[in-house]
């Protein structure tokens, strides 16, 4: 097989497939990228076991036909060293060599026989299907994925939850310390049903994802979810189980509401939290009428602070603590100009809530507080 592509055009489609690649696999073969040359199409292949990626790139002058694998890294490495320019690839049918030859110079390894590659999984009958645009389901990743979990005893927290309905599409995501809810009422389901993404292809969503305009058809069954947008196609194994009744966390009584400029709580926090404890990160927030007291401090080393800022409070004097790099990042992740904080007492749950979302949204966010000693 013989053909010519840019360097640039095809560093960014390895960009894209080599993070799924299995840096560490029982099947070595995962270990690399798979190249199928079909005419002047060649499509890139790459797979941990779970997760499988595809896309392809036109190419010119092409010889022959046939699938071979490459090892990522040493592939990778070479092409991202390139300036643009046209590469010439010739690989041997009969020993799977490959040699690139460059403006300046040749380079040379050896892949392996790609009818090995282990097939991508095929959809199950009866799948459902999806359509949105990409930058609503980017935005929707963006929005939640932070807030998953690392747990081992319980795999369904370590994804998003997709629960999709007949006027709308929810993405939820909770670490059991704190919890995202976003809705978008521009997409909807013909019925109501769920699954859970895990936390890697959608990380690899987020990272391709940022280049589409167009829209992207989303398929899933009862074992996999599927991807896909322009010349690329990502599949993965959803994860098993049933999603925590997340609505059912939502206080629904906070009648303690604080509205605060978000820009000015956030810096306020990051400056404060500087003088927290390092083992608890506690800040500690003290609400009367529209003043709002934002305190910390290491005991251990004898340094605190606290700064007061305006806010619109409507409720009873309320004293609750949060781990504050939890509420930083939640308050990060918010796009309006001021934020709303419902509270109940110390030792309840508290929403943070923009207090304008864009259109066809609508962000929740949950935040467990930390017991203080006062």
């Amino acid at each position: 097989m013989k053909f010519n592509v840019s360097s640039a055009k095809l560093f960014q489609q390895l960009q894209a497939v080599s993070r799924v690649v299995a840096t560490k696999s029982s099947l070595q073969i995962l270990e690399s990228v798979l190249f199928d040359l079909q005419g002047n199409t060649l499509t890139l292949t790459a797979s941990d076991g779970e997760t499988t990626i595809r896309t392809s790139i036109e190419v010119e002058n092409a010889e022959g036909e046939g699938k071979v694998a490459f090892g990522a890294k040493l592939l990778f490495d070479t092409m991202k060293e390139f300036p643009e320019q046209p590469l010439t690839f010739h690989i041997d049918d009969y020993t799977y060599s490959l040699q690139i030859t460059s403006v300046n110079g040749n380079y040379s390894f050896v892949g392996a026989n790609g009818n090995e590659y282990p097939e991508m999984p095929a959809m199950e009958d009866g799948a459902h299907h999806i359509s949105m645009n990409a930058s609503i389901l980017l935005n929707a990743i963006n929005k939640t994925i932070f807030c998953t979990a690392d747990d081992e005893l319980r795999p369904v927290m370590n994804g998003i939850n997709f629960d999709l309905a007949a006027d709308h599409i929810t993405l939820v995501a909770t670490d059991a310390h704190r919890l995202v809810r976003y809705s978008n009422y521009s997409v909807n389901a013909a019925e109501p049903i769920n699954f859970i993404l895990p936390k890697k292809p959608a990380n690899v969503l987020r990272a391709v994802l940022a280049k589409e305009q167009d829209d992207v058809e989303i398929t899933f069954g009862e074992k996999n979810a599927m991807f896909e947008f322009g010349r690329t196609l990502i599949l993965c194994r959803q994860i098993e189980g049933r999603y925590p009744n997340y609505n059912g966390v939502i206080p629904q009584n906070n009648n303690n509401s604080a509205i605060i400029e978000r820009q000015t709580l956030l810096n306020a926090c990051k400056r404060v939290a500087v003088f927290a404890n390092n083992g608890t990160a506690l800040l500690k927030l003290a609400l009367t009428e529209n003043k709002l007291n934002i305190s910390a401090q290491d005991i251990d080393f004898s340094t605190s602070a606290e700064e007061t800022i305006a806010c619109s409070y409507t409720g009873n004097p309320l004293n609750i603590g949060f781990k504050a790099p939890f509420l930083i990042e939640l308050l990060g992740y918010i796009d309006s100009d001021d934020v709303e904080l419902r509270l109940a007492d110390a030792a309840r749950a508290g929403l943070i809530l923009p207090t304008a979302n864009e259109e066809n949204e609508d962000l929740l966010m949950l935040l467990m507080p930390m017991l203080l000693n006062d």
